[in-house]
């Protein structure tokens, strides 16, 4: 018995280094999905996510799926804010409540604030949550699908 519990508390303590270097790497194409957003890098957007992807946001068609999903939903990003007078938009993560990994797929749910301006005028969208899932594979873990819900 005594065997037993010093080979679990060995595996949970040798466990944690690891985990902890999981959510970096799973964390990694959320941090370059938003460089790449705040950077207008299309080509950066992109490499961090799968090209099936899913998509829910807070503008018109509010949903995006698919082959191609990402590009689409860059465009209609573009059309609202051309229609609504948006510029400078820039996206700030806080720190992710929610980092669950499971085998090859992981969960990641981020406080986010939204700033930009809207007709000249500085705005400010605070306390927003970004959801992502990811799936790990051959090239390392890429979003396969993200939510924004707006507070």
């Amino acid at each position: 018995m005594q065997k037993i519990f010093i080979a679990l508390a060995v595996a949970a303590l040798t466990a944690g280094p690891v985990a902890a270097s999981e959510k970096i790497d799973v964390l990694a194409p959320v941090r370059q999905f938003v460089d790449g957003f705040n950077k207008s890098d299309t080509k950066m957007l992109a490499a961090a996510g799968t090209e099936q992807m899913s998509i829910i946001d807070e503008f018109p068609p509010h949903e995006w799926h698919g082959a191609g999903a990402l590009q689409k939903w860059l465009d209609d990003y573009d059309v609202d804010a051309r229609k609504n007078g948006i510029t400078d938009g820039r996206v700030t993560l806080g720190t992710p409540r929610h980092i669950d990994i499971t085998g090859d797929h992981a969960y990641v749910v981020i406080p986010t604030n939204y700033t930009y301006k809207m007709k000249g005028k500085r705005m400010k969208e605070t306390g927003s949550r970004w959801t992502f899932a990811l799936q790990k594979g051959a090239a390392g873990w890429r979003i396969t699908g993200w939510s924004w819900a707006k507070n």
